[in-house]
């Protein structure tokens, strides 16, 4: 049997959680103040995923870079992969906030956004 802690992220509360798994399976979640809690405690132990914000180069804009967020969590052991994807990524302005800059991140299946306009630069 393993135990885990946890600081739930779900809500401002920060709920302090302990997991006790056996096997890779969740046996049980204590600490948590809501439902939501254990949910995110199931979720992390057995597979986390996060939201991934960067930025991405922009060409003829009026600033260098627009930042991004993917459109869903992606599994958290693909983060790294799909840092490196959105590196290598860059849009021509102007850039709309919600446009999707790449329709699936890493192979994902998850569309990654732009999450601020950004123009065009004066002198383009």
């Amino acid at each position: 049997m393993e135990k885990r802690n946890l600081t739930c992220i779900v809500c401002p509360m920060g709920c302090a959680l302990e997991v006790t798994l056996e096997g890779g399976k969740v046996l049980s979640v204590t600490g948590n103040t809501c439902p939501r809690g254990e949910q995110y405690a199931r979720e992390e132990c057995t597979h986390p995923t996060r939201v991934l914000t960067t930025t991405v180069r922009v060409e003829g804009g009026e600033r260098p870079v627009v930042p991004v967020k993917t459109a869903a969590p992606i599994p958290k052991e693909r983060l790294f992969d799909a840092m490196e994807e959105a590196r290598s990524l860059s849009v021509r302005a102007p850039v709309r906030i919600g446009e999707i800059i790449k329709e699936d991140l890493c192979g994902t299946g998850i569309p990654l956004k732009a999450a601020a306009d950004i123009g065009k630069g004066r002198n383009i």
